[in-house]
């Protein structure tokens, strides 16, 4: 079976000095390899297809049969690393929490360890009839959620 450490080591050969970061590898049992890549302003097929090729060339199919798929990370499809949350910031995410709790809002900042969306909500403020719509911030480690995602607007 192909090493996975020896694709990401191939992807990241290929990395240098572009734009593009790596988002996952998996590779199968049966020796399926898929690599998935992302850039801020999104992927070109051509590209996925230059690094697709410039992995096979690197490996040996006499030796290995696989099988090898090289895509973007899907819009829509939950966020795998800090990249992609520091790309989506300002932008609108949902977060389903590891409680079952999903709220939806802005993402306003990442880091390593944390990342924070702003979210409204309506809140009954003293002195007030109604309650109206107020902003706030929540923080989350990413070992509390489930996942993050792009929240795709059609408005």
């Amino acid at each position: 079976m192909i090493e996975k450490s020896v694709v990401i080591q191939l992807v990241n050969e290929w990395l240098e000095n572009k734009d593009y970061f790596l988002v996952d590898v998996t590779v199968s049992p049966d020796s399926r390899i898929v690599v998935e890549i992302d850039h801020a302003e999104g992927v070109w097929i051509e590209d996925c297809v230059e690094l697709s090729r410039f992995i096979e060339s690197k490996l040996d199919r006499e030796q290995e049969d696989f099988e090898l798929e090289v895509g973007s990370a899907g819009i829509g499809q939950p966020f795998k690393v800090l990249q992609q949350y520091v790309n989506h910031i300002g932008m609108d995410v949902e977060v389903l929490k590891n409680d079952g709790l999903k709220l939806a809002g802005i993402l306003k900042d990442a880091d390593e360890e944390h990342f924070t969306v702003t979210i409204s909500k309506k809140v009954k403020l003293e002195g007030e009839k109604r309650p109206k719509m107020v902003d706030e911030d929540v923080t989350f480690a990413y070992n509390e959620i489930k996942y993050t995602k792009y929240l795709i607007n059609f408005k």
